[in-house]
């Protein structure tokens, strides 16, 4: 029986790390077994292309180069963790995956789509999420509840317009893939936003 896979998406600064945590608590209190990922990262090699990508000193880097290394970083994260434990029949619960490339690298890059599918065509094949949860906040408010962009990340200082352009890209991937998105309001406490998250894992028969 193949396992589950979730994904949590959401614009820089949205809380997904909080509410990541706060999932976690709630299920080892309920003792549901489940392996936490993150991407870029999440394996050794994985983790070695992420500081690459987010190294602030890499602002050469091109678009096409950046959406290459998060899919090789997402492959080799694949075979070498995710795929297995979804053979095994666990659940698995990713902190990015393929919609990030969609929003960032797709929509406010400009690549396309297509051009992102095709280069993690390999990467993803038979594992496209399970159900993917969408912290929904504006990247204005959401960096102002953050205190501001990370100096040290190349790609939370991207500028405004590239983030709304990543917000706009959320919004119509939750349209296009609409059978596996759950929107989730996190306007409200960090308390609010994680009972919705719980009660979306329980519709949707993941928990």
């Amino acid at each position: 029986m193949k396992g589950k896979l979730v994904t949590f998406e959401g614009c820089e600064g949205v809380g997904k790390s909080k509410q990541i945590t706060l999932l976690q608590e709630y299920l080892k209190s309920k003792n549901i077994q489940y392996y936490l990922t993150r991407e870029p990262g999440g394996s050794k090699v994985s983790e070695k292309i992420r500081n690459i990508i987010l190294d602030k000193n890499n602002s050469t880097m091109t678009d096409e180069c950046e959406a290459l290394l998060y899919a090789s970083a997402r492959a080799q994260l694949l075979k070498e963790i995710v795929k297995p434990k979804l053979d095994n029949g666990e659940l698995v619960f990713c902190d990015r995956y393929i919609d990030s490339s969609f929003a960032y690298q797709g929509y406010a890059r400009g690549l396309g789509l297509e051009f992102v599918k095709r280069v993690n065509d390999y990467a993803v094949s038979n594992f496209m999420p399970d159900l993917t949860l969408f912290l929904n906040l504006p990247p204005e408010q959401a960096f102002k509840r953050k205190g501001g962009a990370d100096a040290g990340d190349r790609l939370e200082q991207s500028g405004m317009e590239f983030h709304n352009k990543v917000y706009q890209g959320y919004l119509d991937l939750a349209k296009i893939y609409k059978d596996r998105f759950v929107v989730i309001d996190a306007s409200g406490t960090k308390e609010q936003t994680h009972n919705k998250i719980i009660n979306a894992l329980k519709e949707h028969g993941i928990i």
